[in-house]
């Protein structure tokens, strides 16, 4: 019996009726079978994900691919093809600053396989965090901000040049411009101590403390034009113990939680788990559920 030879069509758009069956009917009339499918609609908008077995395909691959774009160009339905044997982890380029907690915790996790992607570099305004990449084995590159725009000149050099698919700012410090916030769209991940939309801007744990609330903790968002306003992917809570938790205290308590929930909405969007919808991050099975094989699917 032949071995599967697997693919996933994901598309997305407005939802209409038929959308199912136009799919279905395209494949299956050039032998491919499909072997799964997820379906949901949220707000209006149509998502799906369907698992294809391409060994009995009856004409190109390059003729169905294209096929399938321009039936999504026919319906307004935004249509992409992952083929399981030429799946390549993603480039993630790191932006920081100074502090390492992100960083270190990014690092580790693609180490230790729970981030699947390459890092194609670290980048950085200060040279502080070089030994922590130099010792996860990354490129790290600095160049000082006390002139802004030559900072981004050169940063925008760098993004390009190492093919970034996702821009993670793990505790970087500075505004990005909008020329390079459009060049990345829904691309940049950030990662903002406070429950979003309170607390913006500088010193969220500070605003916390002497405020005197007692549930706070952290946001990571897509980057947008407006600052702390793009959409949220995820958001977690640690307590305050108010009179007894210093400022020393509650920052502490935030590090470790911002490292996870950035590096979790990572991991989300590498393994596609999630979709921006009219401004706001919608959430799906993402199609590595379909590569992992406990029941006879081929591993990756």
């Amino acid at each position: 019996m032949a071995q599967a030879v697997l693919a996933v069509v994901s598309v997305l758009g407005k939802d209409q009726k038929g959308v199912v069956a136009q799919f279905a009917t395209y494949v299956a009339e050039r032998g491919v079978n499909i072997e799964d499918i997820e379906q949901r609609v949220v707000r209006g908008f149509f998502v799906m994900d369907m698992l294809v077995d391409l060994k009995d395909l009856s004409c190109a691959l390059s003729e169905l691919i294209t096929g399938l774009l321009e039936l999504g160009r026919r319906i307004d339905m935004e249509v992409r093809v992952h083929l399981h044997n030429e799946r390549k982890k993603k480039k993630v380029a790191l932006l920081v600053s100074k502090e390492p907690h992100c960083l270190r915790r990014l690092v580790a996790d693609v180490r230790e396989g729970r981030l699947q992607c390459e890092i194609a570099g670290v980048f950085s305004n200060h040279p502080d965090l070089e030994p922590v990449a130099k010792e996860a084995g990354v490129p790290f590159a600095w160049k000082g901000h006390d002139d802004l725009s030559a900072h981004f000149a050169w940063l925008s050099g760098q993004l390009q040049r190492c093919g970034a698919d996702l821009v993670v700012l793990a505790r970087y410090m500075r505004i990005l411009p909008a020329e390079m916030i459009s060049a990345f769209r829904h691309k940049i991940i950030n990662i903002h101590p406070s429950l979003l939309p309170y607390f913006p801007g500088a010193a969220p744990y500070r605003q916390a403390y002497e405020s005197g609330v007692r549930v706070h903790g952290c946001t990571a968002h897509f980057v947008t034009e407006q600052l702390d306003e793009g959409p949220v992917i995820l958001q977690d809570v640690f307590h305050i113990n108010v009179g007894a938790d210093t400022l020393d205290d509650v920052k502490e308590k935030g590090l470790d939680l911002e490292a996870r929930v950035l590096s979790k909405s990572v991991q989300l969007f590498l393994d596609e788990e999630l979709v921006v919808v009219e401004g706001k991050v919608i959430f799906k099975p993402g199609i590595s559920r379909f590569f992992r094989s406990p029941e006879g699917r081929t591993a990756e």
